[in-house]
């Protein structure tokens, strides 16, 4: 079956060749090809605290080799950079895609979002598996399957990596609020009409920084969540970075 077996690797494979060409990649990239479902069960099986540890993004690939359309399933609760970087690489190459609700998952991405292992994986097709007609047969062939159409999917692939690559997914290293009076980043007097602690502060938007920090959201996200404009946050995320208070 040439789209629901082959040409995710296919596609795979030519990301693996475009990015391993590039020096100084600004995340690490990790490729696995695995039989769909007890192969994806039994990776997460033996390195699960490593992926919940280091993942901040990440794509399942399944039929994306054909003519006919674009399409994308998000994560469970749609909220991870990888949903937010797939839905900007469709908008940025200017096409229209299908967005699947997450309720009719069939691919791997129903064990990286399991309940227990929540990774942030989302799925990329063209037409998605299950929704053309010759799904699981073997018309399933290089008929259906075409250079054309795996240099698309692998276009909108690539620009949604890309888009991964260069997000700034900041990280709190510090459990509960840190006490920033110490590392000057609060004042220590009360001065009426000068200082106090409304949500407008810049000490406050440190801390309100820190709170969202979660290895979830990208600067731009965090920027909108706690209301200062991004060159504001910008601001925000090198001073924590100088005091490591996120990585």
């Amino acid at each position: 079956m040439a789209n629901n077996e082959l040409s995710g690797p296919i596609v795979s494979l030519c990301l693996i060749n475009h990015f391993s060409k590039i020096k100084n990649l600004k995340k690490t990239l990790r490729f696995i090809f695995i039989p769909e479902t007890i192969g994806s069960i039994t990776y997460l099986s033996k390195n699960l605290k490593h992926l919940k540890q280091n993942v901040i993004g990440g794509y399942n690939l399944s039929c994306i080799g054909d003519d006919r359309q674009y399409s994308c399933m998000l994560s469970k609760y749609e909220n991870t950079p990888s949903d937010a970087a797939i839905i900007e690489a469709f908008k940025k190459l200017k096409i229209k895609f299908k967005k699947y609700s997450f309720l009719e998952r069939g691919s791997d991405e129903r064990q990286y979002n399991s309940p227990g292992i929540d990774l942030p994986i989302a799925s990329i097709f063209r037409t998605k598996y299950a929704k053309y007609p010759e799904y699981h047969t073997s018309l399933d062939n290089f008929s259906l399957v075409t250079e054309s159409g795996i240099r698309g999917g692998f276009k909108v692939a690539r620009t949604a990596i890309e888009l991964l690559l260069n997000k700034i997914i900041p990280k709190n290293n510090v459990l509960c609020e840190p006490q920033m009076s110490k590392r000057n980043l609060r004042p220590t007097l009360s001065i009426k009409n000068k200082y106090t602690l409304s949500p407008f502060s810049f000490s406050r938007s440190l801390t309100n920084f820190l709170q969202y920090a979660d290895g979830k959201n990208d600067l731009i996200r965090i920027s909108k969540l706690i209301k200062v404009n991004y060159k504001q946050a910008l601001k925000i995320y090198n001073i924590l970075i100088k005091h490591k208070l996120i990585s």
